[in-house]
């Protein structure tokens, strides 16, 4: 077997692991390699696990000689967001109330794709409970944007955003409950997706807001999150809102192309929301190739970003506040201050405000399924703009402002961010893409078309060795 020289996809890597052309164990051994050398200038791990990687490389490396491969995700590296509990491993939340913690047993999503093969490189950064970052308070540093380290990742899903940017692993786990995965993908350059809400169990994930967290993958392609995606899908009675309905195989259609396919673009999102002009050449460019390969492009009238984005945010920290009550009367100097503050605004939320948002809610997801009437995907910015400086991130940013992502946690339609182009300083911008529910293979296979058409794959961050920002202490 040859020793691998760069960092490959998870669905290459599948396919020379399969061809006996690359070793697990070697390839394990490489990411090991470079998350050593590199990782102190991203801290995009929380923890590296060592052992136990080399443990599942060489059972998988076992497994494959002896003709007994698993499937595509056999032997192939991942890591996981550090709010997916892990049997015997340190779950911390990146917070200093879990400093320590250690699960007796995986999250389902863990089991499932350890089952499915995969080799497990340890515990990435997070913002502290999915929700307060980026934070210079906490035990461990905010992850940095391999792109350019003086810049933001997005969060929450922020360590595995900048890992698999940067190649230290082929992809990982993240959770979604108003833009976690998709705007680390955004700024990150990478893909990244947010399923319909019932997909992928939550069980044994830390919650923050029971009915708008999603658990998801992240990845260098969308060939590589379907594949990751198949794995972590299925119905779990373990999780009230799970979907008890057959996972279909996202990668069957994949390269069916759009012919066909009615897509909506949110152009009056940006009047609330207006964008960048490389994000805006990013979606421009995403339409253009769609239409040249068949598919129908039309406007599409929603109701406001102003509108999700309240209800979103009022039924978000009023069920976050409702988790974390108990520990932010006994402990609240032990949380981050970002955290500290944002999740104090849940207790000052009347009952009233909760109920009115939620009939919002139930009035917004009507008027979305009734605009995406004879249409199949909705396109808008993933991003509104290229990656801030990490130290210029508003401590209200999310409440201040809408996002693009928040309308697709309130409906729980499954939607993912792509890597479109390249904007200011070589910063990526990305295209978001939606469905209907429970229509994941629509969503790849129009993000699979247009990601192959532009050709933006080839290019990866070389991250700095060294930041610039002053970090508080």
């Amino acid at each position: 077997m040859e020793s691998p020289m760069q960092t490959p996809t998870v669905a290459d890597a599948a396919r020379q692991i399969a061809a006996r052309r690359l070793s697990p164990v070697e390839l394990t051994q490489h990411l090991l390699g470079r998350i050593d050398a590199e990782d102190t200038a991203l801290n995009s791990f929380i923890l590296v696990t060592p052992e136990r990687a080399m443990a599942d490389a060489r059972a998988a490396e076992a497994r494959i000689m002896a003709g007994e491969a698993r499937g595509p995700l056999d032997g192939i590296p991942i890591a996981h967001k550090d709010i997916y509990g892990t049997a015997g491993i340190p779950t911390t939340a990146h917070s200093k109330l879990l400093q320590g913690w250690v699960p007796d047993t995986d999250a389902t999503t863990v089991r499932k794709l350890a089952e499915a093969g995969t080799v497990m490189l340890g515990k990435l950064a997070t913002h502290e409970f999915a929700f307060g970052g980026p934070s210079f308070d906490l035990p461990w540093p905010p992850a940095r944007n391999p792109w350019n380290t003086d810049h933001f990742t997005s969060g929450s899903s922020s360590g595995t955003g900048a890992a698999v940017a940067a190649g230290l692993i082929l992809g990982g786990t993240g959770s979604d409950t108003g833009g976690s995965i998709r705007g680390p993908a955004a700024l990150c350059g990478i893909a990244g997706i947010k399923p319909t809400y019932g997909l992928c169990s939550r069980a044994g994930i830390l919650p923050l807001s029971f009915s708008l967290d999603h658990a998801g993958p992240m990845a260098w392609t969308v060939e590589d999150c379907a594949l990751l995606l198949q794995a972590m899908a299925g119905f779990d009675p373990q999780d009230p809102a799970s979907a008890d309905r057959p996972v279909p195989d996202f990668s069957a259609d994949l390269h069916g192309g759009v012919r066909g396919l009615r897509i909506g673009v949110a152009r009056s999102w940006n009047d609330d929301r207006p964008v960048s002009p490389a994000v805006q050449a990013g979606i421009d460019s995403a339409l253009d190739i769609w239409r040249a390969q068949g598919a129908e492009v039309r406007e599409l009238a929603l109701p406001s970003l102003y509108d999700y984005q309240a209800a979103n945010y009022i039924v978000l920290v009023a069920e976050a506040f409702s988790l974390h009550e108990p520990w932010m009367q006994e402990r609240f100097g032990d949380y981050g201050e970002l955290l500290r503050d944002r999740m104090a605004y849940g207790g000052l939320i009347a009952a009233t405000d909760y109920v009115q948002a939620l009939r919002m809610r139930r009035e917004l997801c009507a008027a979305t399924a009734a605009a995406m009437q004879g249409l199949d995907l909705i396109v808008t910015a993933g991003a509104p703009a290229e990656a801030p400086r990490i130290d210029a991130v508003p401590k209200w940013d999310n409440l201040a402002r809408p996002s693009f992502t928040a309308p697709f946690n309130l409906t729980g339609w499954p939607a993912m961010s792509v890597c479109s182009g390249f904007g200011v300083d070589g910063l990526p911008v990305s295209v978001q893409i939606a469905a209907k529910p429970f229509q994941e293979a629509t969503l790849f296979r129009a993000a699979h078309a247009f990601e192959q058409a532009a050709d933006l794959r080839a290019k990866r961050p070389v991250p700095a060795p060294r930041w610039t920002v002053e970090v508080a202490t």
